[in-house]
């Protein structure tokens, strides 16, 4: 090793027993309390440490203990916490980040995933139905009405069904005017409904088959003097196939879908389907009534009295 080189660490040596000589004095905590806190002279101090170093075999200049003990004096080579504030606990809460670094980094992750599925999916998707019902509102349910309309209009042969018509539309229009989607759809499920019946075809016929009734006659309940008398009618198209169509009971105010009920009948009437079916087992005049295509109600060729039953 050159001189200049020599020169150039002495005095990182020189640093590093000085910090020895502190470490020796906290290690020996109680020489230095009772040393430095009497009156004894430096020297005194210095010949204890000079001798502790000796024990080990080392030997130190004066010069490094006296730094030594300056240094301890002035707390050098100490570490001193800092005080208590923002800045402490910002480093402390650094320090820790092992700790809840991958925590934090998970819920921030969670909260990425989820804003980006509420920003960039569900949002869009809302916005879009939102879009889709304003425009079926103001022009798809309004148009839907119109095309319906249109269909009763070309299909009625009776006035009364043009002046329904136009009713439920007035009604329906104003419901989607008024962004009321219930009213409006309500509106095109009455229009769709009384389209339907207009278009439909087919008889009514006293079913005639073999264990089945032909008619029935039954005693009110709210009135046991009266007797109701009824035919049993099955509503068939063109090719011969049931039809199916609502029918109120009289009985207990419901409507039900049916394709077979009871007609409420005069009794000369019912009278005249019972002969006729215990002649020869044969109905002859079997047939009720007709809807034809274009109008709202059954022509029936026979007196009826407006009532029904779905159960017997």
């Amino acid at each position: 090793m050159t001189e200049t080189t020599a020169q150039e660490t002495a005095p990182l040596d020189d640093v590093m027993l000085a910090m020895d000589v502190v470490d020796t004095l906290r290690h020996h905590q109680d020489l230095v309390t009772r040393e430095l806190a009497s009156e004894a002279r430096e020297t005194q101090l210095l010949e204890k440490l000079r001798e502790i170093y000796h024990q080990q075999g080392i030997e130190v200049p004066d010069s490094i203990l006296r730094e030594g003990v300056a240094a301890l004096e002035h707390s050098r080579f100490t570490y001193v916490p800092a005080p208590p504030g923002l800045k402490r606990r910002l480093a402390e809460f650094y320090v820790s980040r092992k700790r809840w670094g991958p925590a934090l980094m998970a819920l921030a992750l969670m909260l990425l995933v989820a804003g980006g599925g509420y920003f960039l999916v569900y949002k869009p998707i809302q916005n879009n139905l939102a879009t889709q019902a304003r425009i079926e509102l103001a022009e798809t349910l309004p148009a839907t009405m119109e095309s319906l309309y249109r269909d009763i209009f070309n299909a009625t042969k009776v006035q009364r069904a043009v002046h329904e018509a136009d009713e439920i539309r007035g009604r329906g229009l104003a419901a989607a005017a008024a962004g009321d989607r219930a009213g409006a759809e309500a509106a095109i499920t009455a229009l769709t409904e009384l389209r339907d019946t207009l278009r439909q075809e087919y008889s009514l016929r006293v079913v005639n088959r073999q264990d089945e009734q032909s008619g029935f006659w039954t005693i009110p309940e709210i009135n046991t003097q009266a007797t109701n008398y009824y035919v049993v009618v099955e509503a068939l198209d063109a090719r011969g196939e049931p039809v199916t169509l609502p029918i109120l009971n009289e009985e207990n105010g419901e409507t039900e879908l049916v394709s077979t009920w009871g007609v409420r009948v005069p009794e000369e009437v019912y009278r005249t389907v019972e002969a006729d079916k215990r002649d020869d087992g044969i109905i002859q005049r079997n047939v009720v009534g007709i809807k034809q295509y274009g109008f709202l109600e059954v022509d029936y060729g026979v007196p009826v009295l407006g009532g029904a039953v779905t159960r017997w």
